[in-house]
């Protein structure tokens, strides 16, 4: 797939058509594979089923290949998303965690206290 496909589509996009692509040159081996074996094919018609065979082969192996590397880079943006919300999320906890503080520390400063601690004072 081109770049600027690649940009337009998401990872996971992509790994879909790549697995239905997959799929369906899988079948056609299949297909192909069956002809080969089970009819009586003159040489020119096996040459040219053992042909599409291997351009089949090739093409599975590539997209094979793409779509390990598609799964790879899943993998990393799925890290990357779950290291920001946990960076968020820590961030969120300290920054409430410091507006109680500091809440409480004004409420402190505004109670006047209960009994002076030093009755001379």
């Amino acid at each position: 797939m081109t770049k600027k496909k690649r940009e337009n589509l998401g990872v996971a996009q992509e790994i879909d058509g790549l697995e239905e692509k997959l799929s369906q040159c899988r079948k056609d081996l299949e297909a192909v594979t069956s002809q080969l074996y089970r009819a009586e094919l003159s040489p020119e018609d096996r040459r040219s089923l053992e042909k599409e065979k291997n351009t089949l082969m090739n093409k599975a192996s590539k997209y094979e290949k793409e779509l390990k590397l598609l799964r790879h880079e899943n993998r990393k943006n799925t890290l990357l998303s779950v290291a920001i919300f946990t960076v968020f999320a820590l961030l969120y906890a300290y920054w409430t965690m410091r507006k109680g503080d500091v809440q409480l520390g004004v409420q402190a400063l505004c109670l006047p206290p209960a009994a002076p601690a030093c009755p001379g004072l």
